[in-house]
């Protein structure tokens, strides 16, 4: 397993750690100021992070719900020199909220079209 998929795996456990606290201001605070790199990104910087955090939720103890992965993925890939965003979205009826990752205006590691499904609450 490579270092990405540690990475990934440490983010998770740290970003658990913050929601159990419920401290929605403070998880916001850290991915809106999460710098994007000076480095350039490389072409498959977007695959190889969705993969390493698809393997992190894989062997992670519990399940991570959505905040929690968007939210490591988000770090990760501005680590890497995407400029990505986390969005958090909601719908009315049946009301689900729901948080992802965008980056280049396309919603990432998604089986749905969250993009249309949602109405945009928060983008940091």
């Amino acid at each position: 397993m490579d270092l990405l998929f540690w990475k990934a795996l440490l983010g998770l456990i740290l970003f658990d750690l913050l929601l159990l606290s419920r401290n929605f201001r403070r998880l916001h605070h850290i991915v809106s100021s999460w710098k994007i790199t000076d480095k350039r990104a490389e072409p498959e910087a977007t695959r190889k992070v969705c993969d390493a955090i698809n393997l992190a939720c894989v062997w992670y103890p519990k399940h991570v719900p959505c905040l929690q992965r968007s939210s490591v993925t988000t770090c990760l890939l501005r680590s890497r020199g995407v400029a990505a965003q986390m969005v958090v979205g909601a719908q009315k009826l049946p009301f689900k909220a729901h948080a992802w990752v965008e980056a280049y205006g396309q919603a990432i590691n998604e089986n749905t079209d969250v993009q249309t499904l949602y109405g945009t609450w928060l983008r940091c």
